[in-house]
């Protein structure tokens, strides 16, 4: 559910948004690309066989596609040919999907069943993240026999259409034994994709001569080590930057005009690593009067500055992707963003959604 786009400034050197209303403040709250709506749908009960696969099978009777919840066909569910911590169970899900919670069961009426496992996920089958929580590698609870369900809430949803049950112990009288059942329902977003010549505008229909309030949230991937993701600047070197440099994102904010705002009027802060692995990274940047929130897939580093950054003079238009026309104030050569955003949002507003409606 998600629309592609990929704009060529050699071609088009601008796409405009705009608004035709009035944009007012809104009130200090985060925008965020989350699901409002329940979303605990069963998922695996109702996919073909060709969904499932494993690292091996027992015998074809304990074949992946009988790993359903409370099914009792073949053996009764998947086990491996081996037991030992080199297997896994993984479902195709078909598409990018909102991933909430997970269930488990043991083989049916056997002695086979995990006690512990790892969930990991991907959009692509070829590249895998760990589910992580607490910052740190996260072990599920498994079974403690073969026929009750332990179920799972998960604390931060998954977004991928691969999932894979990697066991880390079983019952040490039996071997592997699994049955699964997958919860959420399908991901919302919106997508666009730059080449490292593109640049998305956003343009307000009216100046605010003083940006009191911003929330921006995006998520991206890429395989690039360097480019900008957003920038917004004013005619006097104020300006915003958010910037991807050797696999690290680095956020600016800075007064330009020393001789109106005091020398140390600037915001540099660098999080994340590793950010250029084509996997998708989410970020969230909340600005109110002197406090700057900046959040990188979780990890939050709070800024309150020193000087006016209450008073941040900047232009009506906001570029992602790239810096539209060099040579402003406080604009150097950088590179463009080669790869793709996900629901952007600025004050609420869906960047990406306003791009495919115009």
């Amino acid at each position: 559910l998600g629309v592609s786009l990929n704009v060529n400034m050699d071609s088009v050197t601008e796409i405009f948004l705009k608004l035709l209303f009035l944009l007012s403040v809104p009130s200090w709250h985060t925008a965020v690309a989350g699901n409002k709506y329940n979303c605990d749908d069963q998922l695996v009960s109702a996919l073909p066989q060709s969904s499932f696969s494993s690292s091996s099978e027992l015998s074809s009777s304990h074949s992946p596609g009988f790993a359903r919840l409370n099914r009792r066909e073949g053996a009764g569910g998947w086990s491996p040919l081996v037991s030992n911590k080199y297997q896994w169970l993984q479902i195709d899900l078909g598409e990018r999907t909102e991933i909430t919670a997970v269930a488990t069961q043991g083989g049916y009426g056997s002695s086979d069943w995990v006690t512990s496992y790892l969930l990991m996920f991907s959009d692509s089958g070829r590249n895998w993240k760990q589910y992580r929580q607490e910052e740190s590698i996260w072990a599920f609870s498994g079974n403690t026999n073969a026929d009750s369900v332990v179920y799972y809430k998960l604390q931060h949803s998954i977004k991928a259409r691969f999932l894979r049950f990697v066991p880390l112990d079983w019952n040490p009288n039996g071997r592997i034994g699994m049955r699964i059942e997958v919860y959420g329902c399908t991901y919302r977003s919106e997508v666009v994709g730059f080449d490292g010549k593109s640049c998305l505008i956003y343009t307000f229909n009216h100046k605010l001569m003083s940006a009191l309030k911003d929330v921006i949230s995006l998520k991206f991937k890429t395989m690039q080590s360097d480019g900008i993701l957003l920038h917004r600047e004013g005619q006097n070197g104020d300006h915003i930057t958010l910037e991807l440099i050797k696999g690290k994102l680095s956020l600016l904010i800075d007064l330009g005009d020393t001789k109106t705002h005091p020398s140390n009027a600037q915001i540099n802060i660098m999080l994340g690593s590793l950010l250029d692995d084509q996997h998708w990274h989410s970020v969230l940047i909340e600005h109110f009067n002197n406090q700057v929130n900046f959040t990188v897939d979780k990890h939050t580093h709070h800024f309150h500055a020193k000087g006016q950054f209450n008073y941040l003079d900047v232009d009506y238009e906001l570029s992602f992707g790239g810096i539209p026309v060099p040579g402003k104030p406080g604009t150097l050569s950088r590179r463009n963003f080669h790869g793709c955003f996900e629901n952007i949002y600025y004050n609420g507003v869906n960047i990406i959604d306003l791009a495919r409606r115009h």
